[in-house]
């Protein structure tokens, strides 16, 4: 990348969105400077969570003593099981059901512990959670969205480490546009497109910020959040149904890796979305499609300042101050020991 300060736009072959990058607004060298959390220690069991073993949840059910993960339907799902009748058709007003269920992946009974303070073998009963519902639920639906709102900021209405599934016939909004941009790529290359995004980014590391046998994490080059990363399988796999064991322990290991390193960059817990992006479940042929999660993590410059899409970021396009590259150099040279663990 240049070293000339101006202004320029990246484009997402994603999604076909663009992003503004003005480096010129982040001239103040990164001192490396950290925060102490503001977050309140927790403890490893909390009588009022309604997600802690042998709690109750809402109209009275009440949560095994599970001391693994634990998955339950949303006692507030999003989606139903019933169809509504469809306002008629018009160019003005289109309404389609959105039939589906949803479940909450409990990660752990520890009430205090997040993903980066896990350790790998228990980030490889997630992965492998994530694989059987994921099996279960592309059965019956074209769509399987499996995601994590980590921390306030993020608007999680509860601290206990757990994710969801929202799994539906009709294809997400960015799954869609995904879907389109894979495959009109692999038609023109004959390749998919992340694959060989993911070649040309081993080739050049500028971006990178861990990877091991079968997994890459990286910022990518059109990223619109501060440190933003993309985690992409290199062997291919299009779902969670093609993994094999050497694949989810290498999963489990870098998502450790990769949480890790986002913590120990102000030296709390980093909020984030977090989501996976498979293949729809109905394809024919997966082929143009490569796994994928993306996390979205807002903090811009401290643990309490987190940067807001709001203004011509609504109106016009995404933008953002600090580079990719730079990004991906702090999340890099940061320690891969949780600092909570070096104390």
């Amino acid at each position: 990348m240049s070293s000339n300060p101006a202004a320029f736009r990246r484009r997402n072959p994603l999604t076909g969105e663009w992003v503004l990058v003005s480096p010129h607004r982040n001239n103040r060298p990164w001192s490396g400077a950290t925060e102490e959390s503001s977050t309140t220690a927790l403890p490893a069991y909390e009588s009022n969570c309604p997600l802690c073993p042998g709690n109750a949840r809402a109209n009275d059910t009440v949560n095994p003593n599970y001391d693994g993960t634990f998955v339950f339907k949303n006692d507030f799902a999003a989606l139903t099981s019933h169809e509504i009748e469809p306002v008629e058709a018009s160019p003005l007003f289109q309404e389609q059901a959105a039939v589906g269920e949803a479940r909450v992946i409990c990660f752990s009974p520890e009430h205090n512990k997040t993903l980066p303070q896990l350790p790998v073998s228990q980030l490889l009963a997630v992965v492998e959670t994530w694989k059987r519902e994921y099996l279960e639920l592309a059965k019956q639906y074209n769509c399987v969205q499996i995601f994590e709102n980590k921390g306030e900021i993020m608007g999680c209405s509860q601290p206990h480490p757990h994710g969801q599934i929202w799994a539906h016939q009709h294809l997400a909004t960015e799954v869609e546009k995904e879907e389109l941009s894979q495959k009109a790529y692999f038609e023109e290359h004959n390749t998919s497109l992340l694959a060989d995004y993911a070649a040309a980014e081993s080739k050049d590391p500028s971006r990178v910020v861990c990877e091991n046998d079968s997994w890459l994490a990286v910022v990518p080059f059109w990223a619109k959040w501060p440190f933003e990363t993309l985690l992409l399988s290199k062997d291919g796999v299009a779902d969670f149904t093609e993994l094999n064991d050497t694949q989810s322990l290498d999963l489990a290991t870098i998502i450790k890796e990769l949480t890790t390193r986002y913590d120990n960059v102000f030296n709390t817990s980093f909020p984030y979305s977090m989501g996976w992006h498979n293949a729809p479940s109905n394809l024919e042929d997966k082929s143009h499609w490569v796994l994928h999660a993306h996390f979205y993590p807002p903090l811009l410059r401290s643990a309490t300042i987190k940067k807001h899409m709001v203004g011509y970021e609504m109106l016009g396009e995404s933008q953002r101050d600090l580079t990719p590259e730079l990004a991906a150099k702090i999340l890099r040279e940061v320690s891969s020991t949780h600092y909570l663990e070096s104390k």
